[in-house]
């Protein structure tokens, strides 16, 4: 679902500012996002820098705290086995990203990078982008709704967290998903095997196949280091355009020491005065 965003809107800028605040809701709930109609108003395209966060969140919420051992002979399901005990045991995860997008279908290559959080309780997960590159955007999820804020349209869109339940991605974020139950395990591409760096113990490289096809993802690669973190992740989908993630600045239970009042407050966005905000319930 959330992938149908991001695939469509692909660094485009539509300036069109609105005289004031505005808040509407959608005539209904349109949970792929191909349409974001509000009364008497054509739905207004958004900006495509989006494209990676539904394949990103795939691989991340797969891979957001390894355990990996220096083994460079290691199997592919014995390293998945370790990411999934490794991440289902740690709460929170911070980092700065650089992410790039290349292939016939979207031209030249793309760009953008930011920061993001992402929380696990018992409730709900909780997650947050803050994109500073190629423009300002907020992607944040408080467990109970979904909204994305786009400074140069002025617009935000926001959506109950409930439509997510069944994506796979985001059942992966909230607990729910498991790698050996989700997908096929396997080596990595020999383009993607890098055998100078395994001889070194630098890095290892896995394989990961939806079991159920998803719409937008024919596989995920991984590269985990030895000091047990994912470092880079490439997401193909079914034409061949690779978009890939560098992660950079990890910092693992990084809200432990945050008041549950300090994590609430982080997890809430206000946009500026003017914003048109778009409802989708």
């Amino acid at each position: 679902m959330l992938h149908n965003i991001l695939v469509k809107h692909f660094f485009r800028s539509s300036k069109a500012p609105p005289d004031s605040t505005r808040r509407h809701k959608s005539d209904t709930l349109d949970t792929n996002f191909t349409s974001n109609r509000t009364k008497n108003r054509t739905s207004t395209q958004l900006p495509d820098t989006m494209i990676i966060f539904q394949r990103t969140l795939l691989a991340l919420l797969f891979s957001f705290f390894t355990a990996i051992s220096n083994a460079a002979s290691q199997h592919p399901e014995i390293i998945a086995e370790q990411l999934q005990q490794k991440y289902d045991s740690m709460k929170s995860l911070e980092f700065k990203f650089h992410q790039w997008t290349s292939g016939e279908m979207t031209g030249r290559p793309r760009q953008g990078s930011g920061q993001a959080i992402f929380l696990r309780n018992n409730d709900a997960g909780k997650m947050r982008w803050d994109y500073t590159t190629p423009d300002i955007q907020v992607l944040l999820s408080d467990g109970k709704t979904f909204s994305m804020y786009f400074a140069n349209l002025q617009q935000m869109i926001v959506s109950p967290a409930s439509v997510m339940k069944q994506d796979l991605t985001y059942a992966f974020f909230t607990g729910g998903g498991n790698l050996r139950r989700d997908f096929e395990i396997t080596e990595a591409d020999d383009e993607y095997s890098m055998p100078e760096e395994k001889t070194a113990g630098q890095l290892q490289t896995i394989k990961l196949i939806p079991k159920k096809p998803q719409s937008q993802v024919q596989d995920i690669h991984l590269w985990v280091t030895p000091d047990n973190l994912v470092r880079r992740i490439n997401i193909r989908d079914y034409f061949g355009t690779i978009t890939s993630l560098n992660l950079s600045d990890i910092i693992i239970n990084s809200l432990e020491k945050k008041s549950p009042a300090e994590i609430n407050e982080f997890f809430h966005f206000t946009p500026p005065e003017g914003t048109e905000i778009i409802e989708q319930f």
